[in-house]
């Protein structure tokens, strides 16, 4: 670090992708030693953890372990009813019934796991990962980001509060990202016409340890089991049908879940207030320049259905620290494109893949009421039905199937390749 840059890292959003990468970055075997410092406009306060989150996560087991690596893990068993394991998952379509031959479960019993992961809210985690970047010696400041200024050594980053100089910015600011437009890092978008509704509901019977997934016809429901007892919602539809469901009293609101969910928790009643998100797909064709990177919903968002947004971005922090900790060692400046390029060509493709699977599921098995969306719902059943198809999909579930950060290895090893 030379003595006119301020830091050697700056990330710009302070969300649970941004604040894990930082966390890991202060406890990096070579990155430990670099000054990191987070910009967030919206930091959560002390009692962030206190009510319902609406927003949660279904962390998987990658996920699980970058948590641990990065130091946030022991902030989230701690406090009481944050974390939520769940067992299994069953996903049935409209045009089956819920324990029907055209059913599939999946078991952690397959693979002799304890669960499949765990349902967190959105602002435990982040606040679980904040706190751990913040014990690391990592700095965290409240402001906003208006523009960046690329200059011959270093990355100036105009924020509310002055310029702040570093060898290496780092865009985790989300789907409007401020670090991917100033940096001209450009994005293919794709609307697609529909809202997810997020609430809490009260279940007449037990969830099971299980997340429970109905494809519609017209959209996905996801019943994802709390500690409470009670289930996070989250309900893909076209928005006219989300924005009259969102018009209804909770009461009527309840009856239509309720049938939505085909009874398989018995009634369902509203237990919180409703929110609805737009649902999009975007897509950075490049994920980096010269001392610039993006992670997570800055580099790419994808359909909600199969909850692995969050678990994407979180591989992403923890391959991209592998990148720059492997290049502290060897004594190459952490910004250097051809250091970012190693991150961007591990998880580039694994991204779109996930992006495009989830497009596909969204077309035929949520949408499908033509011949390939019925052959793609009676191919639920059919995988069902094969054991070795089954583990794979598990596996896949868990997030450690491919490429793996050393945070996710149980070696401790990293897959990069140099």
């Amino acid at each position: 670090m030379t003595a006119a840059r301020d830091c050697d890292i700056a990330i710009v959003g302070g969300g649970p992708v941004g604040a894990m990468l930082g966390a890991l970055l202060v406890r990096g075997s070579h990155t430990a030693g670099l000054r990191v410092v987070l910009l967030e406009r919206e930091l959560p306060n002390e009692h962030a953890r206190g009510g319902a989150d609406l927003r949660v996560v279904a962390l998987s087991r990658a996920s699980e372990r970058i948590c641990r690596a990065a130091g946030a893990w022991s902030a989230l068993s701690a406090a009481p009813d944050v974390l939520s394991p769940y067992e299994r998952m069953h996903v049935w379509p409209a045009s089956e019934p819920a324990h029907g031959t055209g059913a599939l479960t999946f078991d952690a019993g397959e693979l002799a796991e304890p669960n499949l992961g765990y349902i967190v809210g959105n602002t435990a985690l982040q606040s679980a990962a904040l706190e751990a970047l913040r014990a690391g010696g990592g700095e965290l400041r409240a402001t906003r980001v208006d523009d960046l200024v690329f200059e011959a050594d270093a990355v100036r980053i105009e924020t509310g509060d002055g310029a702040l100089r570093a060898a290496l910015v780092i865009g985790a600011d989300g789907g409007r990202s401020v670090v991917r437009r100033a940096a001209g890092l450009g994005t293919l978008q794709q609307d697609y016409g529909q809202l997810g509704i997020v609430a809490n509901v009260a279940c007449e019977r037990a969830h099971a340890r299980t997340a429970w997934q109905r494809f519609l016809g017209e959209g996905t429901l996801a019943l994802l089991p709390l500690a409470s007892g009670e289930c996070s919602i989250v309900w893909s539809l076209p928005k006219a049908r989300a924005e009259a469901l969102l018009a209804l009293e909770p009461a009527a609101f309840s009856a239509e879940l309720t049938a939505a969910s085909d009874g398989v928790l018995g009634a369902l009643t509203l237990a919180s207030e409703r929110r609805a998100f737009p649902l999009r797909r975007v897509h950075a064709p490049v994920y980096v320049r010269e001392r610039c990177a993006l992670v997570g919903d800055a580099a790419h968002i994808v359909h909600p259905l199969a909850g692995q947004g969050v678990n994407l971005g979180l591989l992403d922090a923890a391959a991209l620290v592998d990148c720059i900790d492997a290049a502290v060692a060897s004594g190459e400046a952490p910004g250097a494109l051809r250091v970012l390029r190693r991150y961007e060509r591990w998880r580039k493709g694994e991204n779109e893949a996930m992006g495009l699977a989830m497009d596909l599921f969204n077309r035929y098995l949520a949408f499908g009421d033509d011949a390939l969306g019925r052959i793609a719902q009676r191919g639920l059943g059919w995988v069902g039905r094969a054991p070795w198809l089954r583990r794979a999909f598990v596996e896949r579930a868990l997030g450690i199937a491919g490429e793996m950060p050393a945070a996710v290895s149980r070696s401790g090893r990293s897959s990069l390749r140099r």
